[in-house]
């Protein structure tokens, strides 16, 4: 009797592979093969299936933050010009406000920058650009794990799939053929699926990575835009008249009021800093 049970064992596996017990193929059932990859070798199932929930969680969130701050900034830049070459500062940082994106959050940090510190400008408004990068690659670095070490995952459950079936192999017993096969087939399923979960993942980080490099080129545009001008004397009263009344900003979208103190070795009109360096 022990016999027919590892017979009908091997059996279910074949017919998964697509094989009856004739070897006849009767066509590749790829989701119950799956299936029965997922439960014959869950220690490296689940860490794949982890993986891929990780990825398409990351895409998504990457996917609509980039489209949310997605803006054309030529046209930002000619009507930013306009306003620095009239020497209007107010009207410039308004402009900056009013492009709601990271590129806008930058741009009004450089305005401000360009009236209180023009003699060290370009190390601090490098500063600023150096944190909206940190905030632009949030989530590449799991992408980039994820497909390193995918494949290897995947290659380790063949390589366990492999030994079972060599395994039952050994035994020697009647079926023990077709038993092989079917674990052969799962085995493979593995390398399979982490290879899927790898390209997908590197290829989203790739693509992610060159709409950083196009925010980082923006950077650079305002960057140069901000010190041609670096040596016009602006009029900043109107900035400061606008800081020294502002008393309440937003942090992580919960409204709190409060006073804005300048250090007391500064100007104490400056106005405070945008949300991204809070």
């Amino acid at each position: 009797m022990p016999e027919e049970e590892t017979i009908n064992e091997g059996l279910g596996l074949a017919e998964a592979a697509g094989l009856t017990e004739n070897a006849q193929e009767v066509g590749f059932n790829f989701f119950a093969s799956f299936w029965q990859y997922f439960q014959s070798d869950l220690i490296s199932s689940i860490p794949i299936t982890i993986c891929s929930i990780l990825v398409v969680a990351a895409v998504i969130e990457r996917f609509f933050f980039y489209n949310r701050n997605n803006r054309d900034i030529s046209k930002f830049i000619q009507n930013l010009q306009k306003q620095l070459e009239k020497g209007n500062l107010e009207a410039a940082q308004m402009l900056a406000s009013q492009l709601n994106s990271v590129t806008g959050e930058v741009a009004e940090e450089g305005v401000r920058l360009l009236a209180v510190q023009k003699e060290d400008f370009s190390r601090a408004y490098d500063i600023t650009v150096a944190i909206v990068i940190r905030k632009l690659q949030k989530f590449l670095p799991i992408l980039a794990t994820v497909g390193a070490i995918a494949p290897f995952l995947g290659l380790f459950g063949t390589v366990s799939g492999v030994i079972k079936a060599l395994f039952r192999m050994s035994q020697g017993s009647e079926g023990a053929s077709l038993a092989m096969i079917g674990e052969i087939s799962n085995a493979l399923i593995a390398t399979g699926y982490g290879l899927a979960i790898a390209i997908i993942a590197v290829v989203a980080n790739n693509l992610f990575g060159n709409i950083v490099k196009r925010y980082n080129d923006d950077f650079m545009l305002l960057k140069l835009l901000f010190l041609s001008f670096a040596n016009v004397n602006f009029d900043v009263s109107p900035m400061n008249h606008q800081a020294h009344n502002h008393n309440e900003y937003v942090n992580h979208g919960e409204a709190k009021r409060e006073r804005f103190e300048a250090p007391q070795t500064g100007d104490t009109n400056r106005p405070p800093y945008p949300d991204f360096l809070k």
